[in-house]
């Protein structure tokens, strides 16, 4: 058992956020102690989609720079992470929606992404699957798919000399100290939380807002699609408002599994399944590949997003509990932002500079905005 001193940096939380921060302590000399209880995690029920998006320049700047990152770990990375770089497919239904996709390709092209618009006729030939008669689509060619737990624990193991792993659960935190449920406390010279929507247990003040989701895997077939496929109305209306929502989200694993997504509900903490929103994310699913009304959905499960009231991430430290430092409030983007997360994170908490990437937006990321710090 640890006493005293446990290590440089605490990380709470071994998620796929927890151990991007660790990795890249670590690989600043830092010794690193993560502690994680094994409760469900978003890392685990996420679709692994490394996507950008660009609701705000700040969400843009750091999902851009973060699936940069991504694509550079991509050659050291095990096969049983599954990384593709398989692409978006920005689906557009209508006139309205081709717009947004001629908005999107000119924000991230300006950006210097590359990304494309198609027409129907182009769009029905890349995925022959879709039904019949969309307007057309956005190509983002950079983003990919990830199996995020396997890069969790990749990320944590690669450094054994520096970062150690301990299953306990934390019940308390004082700055830069924590106490287990065993009631030994832990000290370290800083505590990073990264437990997501669990951070509200151990740190009352955080402005996090659970949203629910729906994921369904299906069995395995011959490859139906080449792209993560998501239509444009879940930017556009579907996942806009404040009420229950679906918008269709699906992509293809290598295992030949279609993964569907997606569906949101707020202030929602039941884990169990509601059958009323699968099937309404089913339904929609449908209407895009109706094919998959004939496969068999082998398992659905649904996790908690963690959100800001802003849409941007807490990364920083505490602005009134100095030792601590937050790691949260990713929402659907955790997995794709895990990287750039753990680069801003460490380099505030080691003193270098702040990635070029990220600078023109820092103050969008740091926990201050919330604090009237």
């Amino acid at each position: 058992m640890i006493h005293g001193h446990a290590a440089d940096v605490i990380i709470v939380g071994g998620g796929i956020i927890g151990a991007a921060c660790a990795h890249e302590l670590a690989g600043h000399g830092l010794d690193i102690l993560v502690l994680d209880c094994q409760r469900p995690a978003a890392t685990a029920a996420g679709m692994g989609h490394l996507v950008v998006l660009d609701h705000s320049p700040a969400e843009l700047a750091l999902g851009a720079y973060s699936v940069c990152l991504w694509r550079e770990l991509a050659s050291q990375m095990p096969d049983n992470c599954a990384m593709r770089n398989n692409g978006t497919l920005w689906l557009a239904c209508n006139a309205e929606e081709m717009a947004e996709a001629e908005r999107k390709q000119t924000a991230l092209s300006e950006f210097g992404l590359s990304c494309e618009l198609i027409t129907g006729e182009a769009l029905a030939l890349a995925e022959p699957c879709l039904r019949a008669g969309l307007f057309g689509a956005l190509k983002v060619n950079g983003d990919g798919i990830l199996y995020a737990p396997n890069a969790a624990r990749w990320l944590l193991q690669r450094q054994p000399e520096r970062v150690r792993q301990q299953r306990a659960q934390v019940v308390e935190l004082q700055g830069n100290r924590v106490r287990l449920a065993s009631g030994e406390w832990l000290t370290a010279t800083a505590v990073v939380l990264a437990s997501g929507i669990y951070a509200r247990e151990l740190c009352a003040d955080l402005p996090l807002q659970a949203k629910k989701g729906h994921l369904l895997i299906t069995d395995r077939y011959p490859a139906q699609i080449t792209h993560t496929l998501v239509e444009l109305g879940y930017v556009t209306s579907a996942h806009q408002g404040i009420g229950p929502s679906v918008a269709f989200n699906v992509q293809q694993r290598p295992t030949g599994q279609l993964f569907v997504g997606s569906s949101r509900q707020f202030d929602n903490h039941d884990p169990t399944i509601d059958a009323s929103m699968l099937g309404r994310m089913l339904r929609r699913a449908m209407a895009f590949l109706p094919d998959l009304g004939g496969m068999n959905g082998i398992r659905s499960w649904t996790g908690f997003r963690s959100a800001t009231p802003d849409g941007q991430p807490l990364i920083g430290q505490h602005p009134t509990t100095p030792g601590l430092w937050l790691a949260v409030g990713h929402e659907g983007l955790g997995v794709t932002t895990a990287t750039g997360t753990a680069k801003l994170l460490a380099a505030q908490l080691v003193r270098t500079a702040t990635p070029s990437a990220l600078q023109a937006h820092l103050n969008a990321y740091l926990p201050q905005r919330f604090f009237g710090a």
